[in-house]
């Protein structure tokens, strides 16, 4: 006893009667003065931030252990059977090293919307250009609304041209950077026999000077601009692209009077990315960016699992004609399982304490949309109100919560020994 007397003195200043004090602060007002008994539980369950709080971890507690531990499984035997497992190790288990408060500093930056800063929509936009290339100026508007209206994304022109007429459609709103290197001076075009031609040019001249709706010295040609002829149906009569001076000839046309259009291919926007820290995919996002910190965790501790399974039994198996994913499933799984166990446990509880990355990743319009119950506490606590007495409640909430996963993982322990 008295060797075991230090011990039980700090255990019982640093656990057991911090356990205490907030068990018996919970049933107190706000600063304490007041016994209010359940009030501050009653309160709790009542409030809209603790509800989503509640539904938050629990979308923690079922999708982030299960998905940690599953690629831990699948890291665990990678690193047995490729080149360079050491160098894999490494790289998986880095992050473990990484403050959860780096991590999501460095998670916040790479879900930053503008591509051109946030490293996963960058990704994303760029496999997107590869399906679907944004047009070549997004931004364009005709300079004469009444001759060219919208639809859709596409513009139409209001009044019809037959084979042998011309079609002069000047364009406004597009950025000097959009225009091609090989652009040049706008041209007219001469009118051919069963065709439909024209010119689509930047209506603008430098300094403003010109005249809306004619081709007038120094404004250039818009080349690559897919002009479509059209039926009264709407159906596709022919197509042409614009060269570099803006011309174009659209042939075969039989007699009869068509619209003339501009594709919505020409002004389609660029697709900006997924809003990765918007209040739809915020919890989701970070997940995955506890995912990629405890990956690491799960994978050394199942590795050292995998390491232990004697080799003859599998050997035997192989030589008994069994395949890979039957040596899985009927002797690694099996003799893996306890583990695995301890491990998706030891997650569960970790999870259940998720507050850093929760706390730095969301913007501040969406904290309310990530909640998780530790935040909450830690807000309610420290935050404006500084409500101790209902930070309290919370904090007893989450060791309850915590309570069954801590007694799985001691039967567990005890039973090994």
């Amino acid at each position: 006893m008295i060797f075991l007397l230090p011990g039980i003195f700090i255990l019982g200043a640093l656990v057991v009667y911090p356990i205490l004090f907030t068990l018996v602060r919970s049933l107190y007002s706000a600063h304490g003065a007041q016994f209010v008994g359940i009030t501050n539980y009653r309160d709790m369950f009542a409030s809209a931030d603790t509800l989503t709080a509640i539904k938050n971890n629990v979308v923690w507690l079922v999708v982030a252990p299960a998905v940690v531990t599953a690629l831990g499984l699948v890291f665990a035997v990678l690193t047995e059977r490729v080149p360079w497992a050491t160098a894999f190790k490494v790289a998986v288990f880095v992050p473990m090293a990484i403050s959860f408060l780096s991590s999501g500093v460095i998670w916040r930056l790479v879900y930053q919307d503008d591509p051109r800063l946030g490293l996963a929509n960058a990704a994303l936009v760029g496999v997107s250009k590869v399906f679907q290339p944004p047009g070549p100026y997004p931004t364009a508007r005709p300079s004469q609304p009444d001759m060219l209206v919208p639809q859709g994304e596409a513009y139409v022109t209001t009044g019809d041209f037959e084979p042998g007429s011309t079609a002069e459609l000047g364009l406004v709103a597009v950025s000097p950077r959009l225009i091609p290197s090989d652009a040049v001076q706008a041209a007219t075009i001469s009118p051919e026999t069963e065709a439909i031609t024209g010119t689509v040019w930047v209506d603008f001249a430098v300094g403003g000077a010109g005249t809306p709706g004619v081709i007038d010295p120094d404004e250039l040609g818009l080349p690559g601009v897919k002009v479509e002829v059209l039926s009264d149906a709407g159906d596709v009569i022919g197509s042409a692209k614009t060269a570099p001076d803006g011309t174009f000839a659209i042939t075969g046309i039989d007699a009869g009077s068509y619209k003339v259009g501009l594709a919505d291919s020409n002004f389609r926007p660029a697709w900006g990315g997924i809003l990765w820290l918007g209040p739809a995919l915020i919890t989701p996002s970070i997940i995955i960016s506890y995912i990629w910190i405890w990956a690491g965790f799960a994978m050394v501790l199942i590795g050292a699992g995998l390491a232990a399974i004697p080799r003859d039994v599998l050997e035997a198996a192989r030589v008994d004609g069994a395949g890979e994913w039957q040596v899985f499933r009927r002797i690694t799984g099996p003799l893996l399982a306890p583990l695995l166990l301890v491990v998706l446990v030891t997650l569960l509880i970790n999870v259940l304490k998720i507050f850093d990355l929760v706390l730095v990743i969301p913007p501040g319009s969406v904290l309310a949309d990530a909640n998780v119950i530790a935040l909450e506490m830690w807000q309610v606590s420290f935050g404006g109100g500084q409500n101790q007495g209902l930070g309290s409640a919370l904090a007893i909430l989450l060791f309850i919560l915590v309570l069954p996963a801590m007694a799985f993982n001691l039967r567990r322990f005890r039973a090994e020994q």
